[in-house]
């Protein structure tokens, strides 16, 4: 059998739902507060740590929630790393997703893969699917990045060893990561080197975690170099436990989790930082990774209805096709997904994973706790040694800043954009050598903001050209994109700027970074919405409707005018007001009837705070492609049972309902059946509980 190792771009034809377009709506709305509370027993590191660092919303990203349940066989790029013992498959146009990872000595998937791509809503972003090996940045969720594409290219090294590389610029942190990956010719683990980097001139907080899918039969087993786990049931508490010992069960075993539950093992400091799986013949992932990596975590569905329905929702398979189960084991820069590790300013951070088949003895590894995690040490030792580990981490410094030999597919060109920024206020940007944000990713996303620098400022690249001397300062025309940062509030809110668009792009800003829960913040955005609108600044619930700004004779877009009048409503709701709140939502309904993420974010803000029957007035010229949908038949169907029509909602229901971006952990579908339909058992379709 030949020795050699390579790396080949080629395609791969996958069933693939449809993910659609960006939701329009600026990404304002605050993130769910850290749902779990600290039991006994738990560090004060892991405590403060949970309290530290969380985002207000995901701005100035934009929600991708707008993917249905239909899929078709669509062609992607792939990059394949092969040698004579594994064959990795990485998907760089879905947020580098390690696809597979196929152990050629046993002929085994170390992956849990499906057949079908689906989308779901678990992400920072919405969209997530399941399967493979995920890079998550930022902060606690599913990456931003995690189904849209990165930066990818081939390097060769002086050494002959060919790397492949994915980077791309954090909007949430502004540093940039880079995952390199390799496969030595002889190896029988594929490394991975990940490298963040912070160029702002203050710390922020960090989040880095690779989530692997492993399939998952009765006989899997998930073991980790220590004696408790620090363990979450979707209960809102944290305990400290035995993980052969929680609630009665051997958790170490995903199968018998009856519910599902995440278990973040206490691996002491000076022990190797490695966790793995195996099925009944001792085969299964190994994740192996240099000691900055310190976080590892079990992750199981559980296999009460609820479980079982996700995992279905998540990985379709055929009619009359057994399920394909899974688990998740997991990495991170901090001990549990709850904390934030804080980055200094200018740092470079970098690590190394290592993923293979340690290939265990099934008796000794599904035997006792001690003596499984003694053998599994050894059997990791044997597949990679720690000074294998080590010699990896030092060539992937030495190759991190080597430039691409072959660019594969771009990313988008928020990175572009943030270095002409950052040369045009003169602040600290990183080198660029090995990961470029090529002038040519630039779109009409970044466009309109490079053009408010160059106006303003006179120092961006080509084919932007600065302004000649006395050239006429034009106002913002406006973007339907978003970025934040105080200094383009600033070049917003200059005088040369003064335009509805830039009021109203400034109005947005502010309101990203505005606390939710303070009525006075509200009240100061509110009255930047009515700026934009050409209202008075007031804070009553009757906006105008006018386009104007400031007295300035320009107008917003419609598109804007729809857009402040939704930052309005939901300012003003958030202030307490709400029914000024959802009038300016109504409206934005009014101005553009057949918006999607219009509808639905004004008819369930009208269910949740107790104006039910706003949702039929809502409804009244929507088109038919909206009505449609599974959502406005679910949000219908919660109005009719909270006006007292019990039986139109049972209706629905019964009819049948398919809510595609159903949130990870709601139970909301079977709640409202049990709710209007007593006495009758929930329908499979509709038993989503996580608990």
């Amino acid at each position: 059998m030949s020795n050699a190792a390579s790396m080949t771009v080629t395609t791969r034809t996958i069933e693939l739902a449809g993910l659609g377009p960006e939701s329009p709506l600026p990404a304002v709305q605050p993130l769910p507060g850290p749902p779990y509370v600290a039991g006994g027993g738990i560090p004060a590191e892991i405590v403060q740590g949970a309290r530290w660092g969380g985002v207000k919303n995901i701005f100035p990203y934009m929600l991708q929630d707008a993917y249905t349940r239909e899929a078709g066989a669509t062609e992607l790029t792939a990059v394949v790393l092969e040698n004579q013992h594994l064959k990795a498959t990485f998907l760089p146009q879905l947020g580098g997703r390690l696809w597979q990872l196929f152990d050629k000595d046993t002929g085994k998937e170390l992956l849990h893969t499906g057949g079908r791509i689906q989308f779901a809503n678990l992400a920072l972003r919405n969209a997530w699917f399941a399967g493979g090996i995920e890079w998550n940045i930022g902060t606690r969720g599913h990456s931003p990045t995690t189904c849209s594409p990165l930066h990818t290219a081939l390097v060769h090294t002086p050494d002959g060893q060919e790397v492949l590389r994915m980077w791309e610029f954090d909007r949430l942190r502004e540093a940039v990561f880079q995952l390199d990956a390799w496969l030595p010719a002889d190896s029988r683990v594929l490394f991975t080197a990940v490298r963040i980097r912070n160029p702002n001139a203050t710390p922020v907080p960090m989040y880095w975690w690779s989530n692997a899918a492993i399939p998952q039969t009765p006989h899997t087993r998930v073991i980790a170099p220590a004696t408790r786990a620090f363990a979450t049931g979707y209960d809102g508490a944290m305990d400290v436990v035995a993980p052969s010992g929680f609630h009665g069960i051997d958790a170490t075993w995903p199968a018998r989790n009856p519910h599902a539950a995440d278990f973040f093992f206490d691996l002491a400091p000076g022990r190797r930082r490695w966790e793995l799986a195996l099925d009944d013949a001792g085969d299964g992932l190994a994740l192996v990774s240099s000691p900055r990596l310190r976080g590892r975590k079990l992750f199981v569905w559980g296999e009460g209805d609820g479980g079982r329905r996700w995992q279905e929702w998540l990985t379709p398979t055929p009619p009359g096709t057994e399920p394909r189960r899974y688990a998740e084991i997991q990495s991170g820069l901090a001990q549990t997904q709850f904390e934030h590790v804080p980055m200094p300013a200018g740092a470079s951070w970098q690590w190394v994973e290592a993923y293979g088949n340690a290939g265990l003895d099934p008796a000794v590894a599904g035997g006792a706790w001690d003596a499984a995690v003694e053998h599994a040490g050894e059997r990791v030792d044997s597949m990679v040694s720690a000074g294998a580990v080590d010699a990896a981490l030092a060539d992937a410094g030495r190759w991190a800043d080597l430039a691409p030999s072959e660019f594969v597919v771009a990313g988008n060109g928020w990175g572009a954009l943030e270095r002409a920024r950052r040369r045009a206020a003169k602040m600290e940007w990183i080198d660029e050598t090995g990961t470029p944000f090529g002038q040519e990713t630039l779109t009409a996303a970044q466009a309109p903001w490079l053009e408010l620098l160059r106006a303003n400022e006179g120092v961006v690249e080509k084919p932007f050209e600065p302004a000649s001397a006395g050239e006429p300062r034009q106002p913002f025309g406006g973007a339907e994109s978003f970025v934040r940062g105080l200094d383009w509030e600033d070049l917003l809110t200059a005088a040369r700027n003064d335009s509805a668009e830039a009021a109203f792009h400034h109005a947005v800003m502010v309101h990203a970074r505005a606390d939710a829960a303070n009525a006075d913040d509200m009240a100061t955005v509110a009255a930047l919405y009515r700026k934009a609108l050409g209202g008075t600044g007031g804070t009553g619930g009757t906006g105008g409707d006018g386009g104007g700004a400031g007295g300035t004779g320009t107008t917003l877009g419609k598109r804007s005018r729809v857009l402040a009048h939704r930052g309005l409503g939901l300012a003003l709701m958030a202030a307490g007001d709400i029914d000024g709140g959802l009038l300016q939502l109504g409206r934005a309904c009014h101005l553009e009837p057949g918006s999607r993420a219009v509808l639905l974010e004004a008819m369930a803000l009208a269910v949740d705070n107790g104006r039910p029957a706003l949702v039929f007035d809502l409804l009244e010229g929507a088109p038919a492609a909206l009505l449609s949908l599974g959502q406005v038949k679910f949000l219908q169907a919660r109005a009719h049972a909270d006006t007292g029509d019990s039986a139109a909602a049972a209706a629905v229901l019964k009819e049948g309902i398919e809510v595609p971006d159903l949130r990870e952990g709601a139970n909301s579908i079977a709640e409202l059946w049990r709710r209007v339909c007593p006495g009758e058992d929930v329908p499979e379709k509709y038993q989503f509980s996580m608990r």
